[in-house]
């Protein structure tokens, strides 16, 4: 019994368990499939430079050009679950193509190329359509839990997912450790399966339908300011991450391993952001969260331009910024993902969603392209220099809205908060 209380209260309630253990399963196979499909073009194909950037663009590009049509897609119908499902077994069976190819020795960089496409547009019609399911299984008062232990879960999918996908590579080879990860497909639409929450009614085909989302995202003012953070962190960010890798090998000196051990330490710090997001909220309240969360996310990476002196410091030092770092996206991410499913309308829930991550999205490839011009032209160290600097300024957007003073997350229609 003391065992059973321990249990977070979402995860008694077994339609919400089915739900989270379906996504815990599918997020843990997405990082099967982030290595296993990068290492089957290099090492089974031989893909070059070239290769390898288009196949990240067409993993990247549905998420900027499908984002806004799916999720006004999305609104318009009865059971969105049920079209989470759909993208699951679509994603398994795309999957599942490429062993089959390799087997019958017929794999190709355009097929992979497809299939990462593919791939990409069925997760963001998974997506869109969730943040509607997500509304339906969890009253307002829990948004935060539940997002901590979604969010944990992806932690432990950073943390494990990796080293897991590459021993299947290395015993399977990278073709057929995917299937895997079709396997957790399958399983998350099972789970999806068996639960049947009552979901908000299909949005009206009315004039400006496709656009109402981008509208509202503009005009309602702590969202338009949270985008505009957002955004910035973006930028800024891929900046960032464009050059790193680049930065600690060649002027640091640091080797794989020990950079793969700094990155494992953001996994750490991730998990454990999730852990203390409930707490934090409680303690200083939704808006207050979000300013500490933004600010934890950008200013540890400061350390990485600034550090210097033998190896022992420099590892000691990019461990630090990672883990802080980490610790820091998670309780934003969580925040900002509570935030929004309270604010948003149902009615209008995917569009909105579309329209804000198809903004976002599109300060990516602009950040990424702005760090290899400015890396080339004034060496990598000034660059991230203005990265990380720029990155922390996003706050600014967030003081003159009403987040920083929100206490409470802003109950819909017909809640109350609950008493006891």
């Amino acid at each position: 019994m003391a065992l059973l209380e321990r249990v977070p209260a979402l995860l008694r309630e077994r339609t919400f368990r089915r739900y989270w253990t379906g996504q815990t399963i599918s997020l843990a196979g997405d990082q099967i499939s982030l290595i296993a499909i990068p290492l089957a073009a290099v090492l089974v194909l031989g893909a070059d430079a070239t290769a390898m950037g288009l196949l990240k663009t067409a993993e990247l590009l549905p998420a900027l050009l499908l984002n806004l049509p799916l999720g006004a897609w999305a609104d318009r119908q009865a059971s969105r679950r049920r079209a989470m499902i759909a993208a699951d077994i679509g994603r398994a069976a795309l999957v599942l193509t490429l062993p089959v190819a390799y087997a019958l020795d017929a794999l190709t960089l355009a097929q992979l190329y497809a299939v990462a496409f593919g791939i990409g547009a069925l997760t963001v019609l998974f997506e869109v359509c969730n943040v509607t399911l997500f509304v339906a299984l969890v009253p307002t008062e829990r948004y935060v839990q539940a997002n901590a232990l979604v969010n944990g879960s992806r932690s432990m999918a950073w943390l494990a997912g990796p080293g897991v996908g590459g021993l299947l590579v290395q015993f399977l080879t990278a073709p057929f450790a995917l299937v895997a990860d079709a396997v957790t497909y399958l399983v998350s639409a099972g789970y999806l399966a068996r639960i049947k929450p009552v979901e908000p009614a299909p949005a009206p085909v009315v004039k400006g339908h496709f656009t109402e989302g981008l509208r509202w995202v503009v005009r309602e003012r702590s969202m338009r300011a949270l985008f505009a953070a957002s955004g910035t962190v973006q930028f800024f960010n891929l900046m960032f991450h464009t050059l790193f890798v680049l930065y600690a090998t060649t002027e640091l000196g640091i080797g794989a391993g020990l950079l793969g051990l700094v990155l494992a330490a953001g996994a750490v710090g991730g998990l454990l952001g999730a852990a203390w997001s409930g707490a934090v909220v409680r303690r200083i309240g939704i808006g207050g969260s979000l300013v500490a969360g933004f600010l934890g996310f950008t200013l540890p990476l400061i350390l990485v331009p600034l550090a210097d002196g033998p190896l022992p410091l420099l590892v000691g030092v990019l461990f630090v910024a990672e883990f802080l770092s980490c610790v820091g996206v998670m309780i934003v991410d969580i925040a900002a993902g509570s935030f929004q499913m309270a604010a948003i309308p149902d009615a209008v829930r995917a569009r909105v969603m579309g329209a804000y991550r198809t903004l976002n999205h599109g300060f990516r490839p602009l950040g990424a392209l702005a760090g290899g011009l400015l890396g080339t032209a004034i060496g990598l160290r000034p660059t991230l220099w203005i990265a990380t600097v720029g990155a922390a300024l996003a706050v600014l957007w967030l003081l003159p809205s009403p987040l920083p003073r929100m206490r409470e997350l802003p109950l819909k229609e017909g809640e109350s908060v609950p008493v006891g």
